[in-house]
């Protein structure tokens, strides 16, 4: 073989090396530039067995729309310095006392400095003894009767998280009874407690809701205890755009 041959031929390899190098640089800086959700699950109280689920479901649709998903069950992880990194922080079913001194401060800090909670379902069935998370997750988890169906009103049919919904959605799922309602939630969904049985909270039920709180953006969904709710393409929709508007998509 002539050296001119052997030549051609290193120089092929080396353009094709640098073709794959290229390519996975291009992947990884458009990994790097994505934005962060980091996943909580850490339970002190009751334990879903729903949460395998709920992770599977919220890493794809990471994966559908552009941004990465971390999960942890570590408090340990709150810190000012791993929370910057994140768009918005959910707490997937979380119950009971999760926090020391030093990461309720940290979270604090990153709500206030702009930061996105999501909290479903069992996120209002976490830290009774702290004030300040009941203002921010909107309210306390106090009672729930067993699984049904009930009707649920979509009360506001232009937020992101909603706006794909029925007037009246009816499904299955755990429907929790609330305290502590904070008066400046804002409302996206009730429920009907004249279509099921055990509901406890009248007139004024509210099943999911947002507001702005100290500066960050925060939602709740009172949704999300079953299995099947992670497969359920409303209730997927319903949770991305809580995802979204944490993150601060308009």
């Amino acid at each position: 073989m002539s050296a001119v041959l052997n030549a051609r031929i290193i120089m092929k390899r080396s353009c094709v090396a640098l073709f794959i190098i290229a390519v996975f640089s291009l992947l990884s800086f458009k990994k790097d530039k994505q934005p962060k959700v980091l996943v909580m699950t850490k339970t002190a109280g009751f334990h879903h067995g729903s949460i395998p689920k709920g992770i599977e479901a919220i890493q794809k649709l990471g994966v559908a729309n552009g941004f990465e998903v971390v999960v942890t069950k570590d408090s340990a992880f709150f810190t000012d310095k791993n929370l910057k990194k994140f768009a918005a922080v959910i707490f997937l079913n979380t119950t009971g006392t999760l926090f020391n001194k030093d990461q309720k401060s940290a979270l604090q800090r990153y709500i206030r400095s702009g930061g996105g909670f999501v909290g479903v379902h069992a996120a209002t069935d976490t830290e009774y003894g702290w004030p300040w998370y009941n203002q921010m997750v909107g309210a306390w988890f106090v009672s729930h009767p067993k699984q049904q169906e009930a009707k649920l009103l979509v009360k506001d049919q232009h937020h992101i998280s909603t706006r794909h919904l029925p007037a009246v959605w009816e499904r299955w799922d755990e429907w929790y009874n609330f305290k502590n309602i904070s008066p400046d939630i804002k409302v996206l969904i009730s429920i009907d407690e004249a279509s099921y049985e055990g509901g406890k909270n009248g007139a004024f039920h509210p099943m999911a809701w947002y507001h702005n709180f100290e500066g960050g953006r925060v939602f709740y969904t009172g949704l999300g205890h079953t299995n099947e709710s992670y497969d359920e393409p409303l209730f997927l929709q319903h949770l991305l755009g809580g995802i979204q508007y944490a993150m601060g998509k308009k």
